[in-house]
């Protein structure tokens, strides 16, 4: 848990529930940040004490100061071969979720819950995303990429190719870090150096208006369909991790050919990004009906608000079974609902 990235408080809440949940159906679990080691009971204590999830997400500068150790150093504080079961991965965003610690946990022999490191990068990378998706026949919205942020797309452009509004976001970033919505010419500039100062590439995306929904993926199988109605016009940092900022509703209210439609729309996402375990598949619904996926999440949080868990609970998976779920997912040891191991 923890890490690096700008997603590494949401990453701690989502590390520190998991821990307790695994340890409430009698497993051994032993916490640690990649970003500074191994965690005590007292810190986890202390941490759980605190709102771990901040009101805006830790700043590039900060994130900066964190990633001055080397890669041996976060390689150095990762489970060997022999040290556990399996390594439960509650990361978000950076190293954590692109592919660099499930190669290093390969190498080392260690099995791991998620994506393996080829799947776990082409889902964080939006922009290859959408390319599989539309081969494999999965709806997804039009779009351009900033490659070179002194010489990105101009607003007559993206006026031409996209029309307003747009998205502008990081390209491998989640948790809309860096996101913007960008309604005229004149906010175009700034949105995209924006979102340059979390990535090294900028997806200017069209913009759907709809519904938002969610498709959780566990063992291949699709969860109940979810709605999010944020208080923010998109479903933002804020309006995701702050109680009350947003209903979500599971199962969502939709008939049941829209909701077989977007769940197979989700589980070929799955497969043509060739995930594992658990993950998740986030959706626009325009208002003709038309699904547009927007992105795969490898490693969706695991929070107090977050999406997955009430997905599973509308399924009657409690949040301690649907954890131990993951971790035998990736042992490869079947998966017997309802009972402990």
């Amino acid at each position: 848990m923890g890490g690096t990235s700008s997603e590494r408080d949401v990453s701690l809440a989502s590390g520190l529930r998991i821990a307790e949940a695994l340890r409430s159906r009698g497993h051994t679990v032993h916490a640690i940040d990649t970003a500074k080691g191994a965690l005590s009971v007292a810190d986890e204590q202390r941490l759980l004490s605190d709102r771990v999830v901040k009101e805006l997400p830790p700043s590039p500068s900060e994130l900066a100061r964190m990633n001055a150790e080397s890669l041996a150093d976060t390689a150095a504080r990762l489970p060997k071969r022999g040290d556990c079961d399996v390594a439960f991965l509650a990361l978000h965003g950076g190293r954590g979720e692109d592919g660099t610690i499930q190669a290093l946990l390969d190498l080392s022999g260690v099995p791991y819950t998620g994506s393996g490191h080829l799947a776990s990068a082409l889902a964080m990378d939006k922009d290859l995303s959408k390319h599989l998706f539309r081969a494999h026949d999965v709806g997804t919205a039009n779009w351009l990429m900033a490659t070179d942020p002194s010489t990105p797309p101009s607003a007559a452009t993206v006026e031409r190719a996209l029309g307003w509004p747009v998205i502008v976001k990081p390209s491998k970033q989640g948790s809309t870090v860096g996101l913007s919505i960008v309604k005229q010419s004149s906010e175009l500039g700034a949105a995209i150096r924006e979102a340059f100062e979390h990535d090294d590439e900028v997806m200017i995306e069209q913009f759907i208006a709809g519904r938002e929904l969610t498709v959780g993926i566990l063992g291949g199988e699709a969860l109940p369909v979810g709605e999010i109605i944020p208080k923010h016009e998109i479903y933002d940092y804020e309006c995701k991790y702050t109680a009350g900022m947003a209903e979500e509703i599971f199962p969502a209210p939709m008939s049941a050919e829209q909701t077989a439609t977007v769940q197979a729309q989700a589980r070929r996402a799955f497969v043509a990004l060739k995930l594992g375990g658990c993950a998740r598949i986030d959706f626009r619904m325009s208002s003709a009906g038309d699904f547009y996926c927007l992105e795969a999440n490898t490693l969706p949080g695991m929070t107090a608000t977050s999406l997955i868990p009430q997905g599973a609970a509308a399924a009657g998976i409690e949040f301690p079974e649907l954890c131990e779920r993951i971790a035998l997912l990736a042992t490869g040891r079947p998966v017997t609902p309802g009972a402990a191991s």
